[in-house]
Formats: C-alpha cells, structure tokens, sequence
C-alpha cells in the first residue's frame, strides 16, 4: 500500500514538474519573440579614415592611438602593420592581443580599443532638409533621429522619402512621411546603417495665373492627385471677370511646351473630365474683355452714387 502511495506522489510530483517547465518555456518562447521582431543596430565596424585609441594594461609604449589608413591597417609598436577593418572594437583589441601573445613581446597582454573618430559611419541626408550632408550614425539612428540632425524638412518638401541601403543600392526603399503629430504613431521608422544615403523629395508646384483670386503656386506632393478645380479652388476660385470658357493649360513635355485649351464651364457642369495637372504646369484664366468692361462701369456706376449720396448729406 505504501508503495503504490509513493508511486502516485511520484508520478504527480513529474507531472506538476512537466506542467511548470512548460509554462516557463511558453514565457520565453514569448519574450524570445519580442526580441526577435525588434529592430537593433549592427555592432559598428572599422573602416579606412577611423581614429583608434589602442591600450596595452601597464605597457605605455605599446598604447597610443592610431588612423587606419586605406588598406584597413594600423602600424603598433613590435607586431607592425595589424588589419583591423571589418573588425568591431573588441574584435581588433582580441587580434592585437593574439599578436602580442603570439609573437612573445607580452606573456599575458589587456588589450581595449575604442574607436574615437568615425569617419566611415555616417549616412548621407540629402534633398529638402535644412542642412544637407553626412550625418553619423553611431548607435541606433532611425530615420527620424537622422532628419532630426538634418534641421527636419523644408517647407517644399514632399510626403515620399527615398532610403538607398549601401549594401543593396539597386532596391531603394520608398517611405511616405506623417504630416502631423498624430501620424508619427504609424510612422514607418527603419535604422540607417552607415554608407546609407536618405533623399527627401520635394513637392511638385503648380502655378494658377491670370484671374483669380490668389494667383501663385502652389505645392503638390509627389504622391498625390491634384485636379483643375483643385488647382483652381486652392488659388481661391476665379472673379467675376474671368473666361471661363478659354482657359489655358501650358505643359512642359520632352519636345517642348504644349498649350491644351479647356473649357472649365463644362468640366464644372461635368460635361468634361477635370483631368489631373502635373508638377509645373501652368493653369492661366484668362479676363474677358466684355465682363471686364460691364464690371468697370458697374462699379463706376456706384461710386458715383455713393459719392452723390455722401454730398448730400454733408
């Protein structure tokens, strides 16, 4: 009886043991994971141009600090030219210590190497940002932190950014960029890795002339549609004396200039298709000399009644 006792205490004991362990491998297969889906720097390596403080523990003469010239080396005390480019700090200080151990010079060499100047792990930020040019990109840089070095965009830029990896430079990667604080929550934020190159693209810009109300021009993102009376809305509609029915569309193409006349009266009574414009076209509404004519004399006809009232009264 004792034994069969013993043997159910055992068998539950195993079976509470299987039940624990796991859980417990549930928990880290879950935090594993996490990390795994995480997005972390590559450890940074040397390269040609890179400053190197080498300390030997103890032994001065065989510390200093030293430039990695273009064939990735450095030129130490007793062992000589070491290549160290490609290698990570800690990977250089081992090699050093190999040498230093190898060739007899030190029984049992401390080696530490920190790399003091890199001149090989920047990235490029170009396009419209404040202050064009190479930024580092020691640590974690993401694609904010980089423009953020960069003095942010500029008013003409546009919504798409382009990422050119050095290793893969044949597949760029397009990024549309959030407009307001809200959108950066879903704000795509990849690393850049050194050697990498970030364009910002600007906006295209189309020019409303003639009559309307807020000649100029105006801002339209690259990835974005824009149409004649969205053109014409946003230069804040055409006047009184505009012609509506000759307006002028001037388009810049590979042979020249192309002039496209259109009719907005019919495109607003939808009789035409408010076709798309395109970056730097030119939308001129020309003024109607009969309307301008009717409208100069109505507006003469009232000041000079609001004159003649205003002398009657005084």
């Amino acid at each position: 009886m004792m034994s069969r006792r013993l043997l159910l205490l055992v068998c539950l004991l195993l079976s509470v043991a299987g039940l624990t362990f796991a859980q417990s491998s549930a928990s880290a297969g879950a935090g594993n994971t996490g990390i795994l889906s995480s997005q972390s720097a590559p450890p940074l390596v040397i390269g040609p141009g890179d400053a190197l403080a080498v300390t030997v523990f103890e032994i001065k003469e065989l510390s200093g600090n030293f430039r990695v010239s273009q064939k990735g080396q450095i030129d130490l005390p007793l062992i000589g030219k070491t290549n160290v480019a490609g290698l990570t700090a800690d990977e250089a200080a081992a090699e050093i210590q190999s040498k230093l151990k190898g060739g007899g010079f030190v029984l049992n060499p401390e080696v530490t190497v920190l790399i003091t100047n890199y001149a090989t792990q920047g990235a490029n930020v170009m396009g419209q940002v404040n202050r064009p040019g190479i930024y580092p990109t020691l640590g974690s840089r993401t694609l904010l932190d980089m423009l953020t070095l960069a003095g942010g965009v500029t008013p003409s830029a546009g919504k798409l950014v382009t990422i050119i990896h050095r290793d893969d430079p044949h597949h760029p990667v397009y990024l549309a960029l959030a407009q307001n604080a809200a959108g950066l929550k879903l704000q795509a934020n990849p690393i850049i890795l050194p050697g990498d190159t970030i364009i910002v693209q600007k906006s295209g810009i189309v020019y409303v002339l003639g009559a309307v109300n807020r000649p100029g021009g105006y801002l339209i993102d690259n990835n974005e549609r824009l149409t004649l009376m969205q053109a014409l809305s946003l230069a804040g509609g055409s006047m009184v004396t505009s012609k509506m029915k000759d307006v002028r569309l001037i388009r810049k193409t590979r042979v020249g200039e192309e002039e496209i006349r259109l009719n907005l009266k019919k495109v607003y009574r939808g009789k035409e298709a408010d076709i798309t414009v395109a970056d730097g076209d030119i939308l001129y509404v020309p003024s109607s000399n009969i309307k301008t004519f009717i409208y100069q004399g109505y507006t003469g006809l009232i000041s000079s009644a609001n004159t003649a009232v205003f002398a009657t009264q005084f």
